[in-house]
């Protein structure tokens, strides 16, 4: 049976000093007319009638071990319920079941809201306007976003204005150095305006370790910034701080809004009815227009915000880090502990590296000789076919153990047509005539020479260099249609001005 509600009960009561009649007061109230009766007879709330228990419904299952458990939680108050449940079960086998740990849970919880230590307390700030900005990374993938079909996995770099709650949110591939400064940067020519400081958490693109051995004296206890980090702010005009080691906590405001953030995008992205997007800047795109209408629903406090703060009168930084880094002798660069090939007249050579958040560049004497996507890890490497083929045709000897002999499969069409060559010739002259027809995809068309490794499998002929070849240079028949030309007739024209003219 539903209980009565106190909304009930004064509508009872309404309807009652209106004509007094029980029956049809109970029936607008929503009651039974002896339950209306009672209240009538009150002349009280339900929720003043309401007596509080001061027995069990059936006996506590833990009383017996009570003490024992009471001495654990003193003695250590960080053990959880969980942990003394199955002390207890270990120590008294058969005497507590599964099923009871939420009985145990109850009774320790107000154990130490009673009895227990005490717990930190979060004290609500006073925010000033155009005081500071904080900026926080959070992971974006949940939101299931694909790029041209492919789940895309990121995060979004969100600086938030506590005084106003006014945000932006770039979208990232790590917690960078360039990731941080991209970021902050987007944000700051969004507002065209800049805070006096700049709060983060202790991520290691702001901040860093202190080496063993090394005694650096840091206010509060805090990480020392990072050299490019400091930089940065000096560049905008803004002062660093940081929340204390451990404590998120005191970038609040940020935290909780990368929540909500998400919250609106998703909804964002069930109206639009397809969560897949064509490049990594139509999605960025798409974040900038959710944002930028959360922004204008901030009311006057934005305002008062942006006239607290400074104007951005600085030019934008670059979005890269450039290095200066020695090619191999086997054609690559190393970067940030990944290898990426190079062409290979760059041996030995000293070659600039531009490293983008979500890409690498590489220049020799300010041209631009490699542009592909970063690698993310350690130890990993892109290697390009097309930069190490000239060498290994004339060194075949090298590709059985080459360290990067994977790379040079660009597509399944080519192991397979490796595979059916070893079959027929196996060792290293196998692998000359598939260098050979690898070669051949660098010096010509790539997708040719998988149409023809295609059309020779289809055919039930031997892959051979030679056989790829003549199919590869063998012209394709197009068939020309006939055209014919129509005579213009001028005097046609000549008859429109006349018309003009008499008209």
């Amino acid at each position: 049976m539903r209980a009565v509600t106190d909304a009930q009960a004064r509508k009872l009561m309404e309807e009652m000093s209106k004509h007094g009649r029980i029956g049809d007061a109970a029936m607008k109230a929503g009651m039974h007319r002896q339950t209306a009766r009672k209240y009538v007879a009150a002349g009280e709330l339900p929720s003043t009638m309401v007596a509080a228990r001061d027995w069990r419904t059936r006996p506590d299952p833990f009383d017996e071990h009570w003490p024992e458990i009471e001495t654990r939680l003193r003695a250590t108050p960080e053990l959880e319920a969980k942990t003394v449940f199955e002390l207890l079960q270990e120590q008294h086998p058969g005497r507590y079941e599964d099923g009871q740990l939420r009985t145990l849970q109850r009774r320790v919880k107000r154990w130490r809201a009673a009895h227990g230590p005490e717990r930190d307390v979060v004290f609500a700030q006073h925010h000033r306007a155009g005081e500071a900005v904080q900026t926080d990374f959070t992971h974006a993938t949940e939101l299931a976003v694909t790029i041209a079909g492919q789940l895309f996995a990121h995060l979004l770099c969100v600086l938030v204005l506590p005084y106003s709650n006014w945000q932006w949110a770039t979208v990232c591939m790590s917690e960078s150095m360039a990731a941080l400064r991209k970021g902050v940067q987007r944000a700051l020519f969004q507002l065209g305006r800049r805070p006096e400081w700049h709060q983060t958490d202790n991520s290691t693109a702001a901040t860093h370790k202190i080496p063993d051995g090394q005694a650096v004296m840091v206010e509060d206890g805090k990480r020392p910034f990072n050299a490019e980090y400091v930089a940065m702010m000096k560049h905008f005009g803004m002062k660093p701080r940081t929340t204390a080691v451990g404590a998120k906590e005191q970038n609040g405001d940020v935290e909780a809004s990368n929540g909500a953030l998400k919250r609106r995008l998703e909804q964002a992205l069930l109206v639009r009815g397809s969560r897949d997007f064509e490049s990594v800047d139509a999605w960025q795109a798409f974040v900038d227009q959710v944002v930028r209408k959360a922004n204008a629903n901030r009311g006057k406090r934005v305002g008062e915000d942006l006239a607290a703060m400074r104007e951005l009168d600085v030019a934008k930084l670059p979005e890269y880090i450039e290095e200066e880094v020695r090619v191999t002798d086997w054609s690559t660069v190393r970067v940030k502990h990944c290898a990426y090939s190079v062409p290979s007249r760059l041996r030995n050579e000293w070659v600039r590296v531009r490293i983008f958040e979500d890409r690498l560049e590489v220049h020799f004497a300010d041209q631009l000789e490699l542009a592909c996507e970063r690698l993310r890890g350690r130890n990993l490497h892109r290697i390009d076919y097309r930069h190490v083929i000239w060498s290994l045709v004339q060194k075949p000897g090298a590709f059985a153990r080459y360290v990067y002999r994977e790379e040079l499969f660009p597509s399944l069409a080519f192991r397979e047509a490796y595979d059916e060559i070893q079959a027929v010739r196996p060792g290293t002259k196998g692998d000359l005539e598939y260098l050979r027809i690898l070669h051949l995809a660098a010096s010509t068309m790539e997708s040719d020479v998988v149409t023809a490794l295609a059309l020779l499998k289809m055919s039930d002929k031997p892959v051979t260099a030679a056989a790829v070849r003549e199919l590869v240079a063998a012209p394709t028949p197009v068939d020309v249609p006939a055209l014919t030309s129509t005579p213009v007739d001028l005097a046609e024209y000549d008859a429109l001005l006349v018309e003009e003219v008499a008209a």
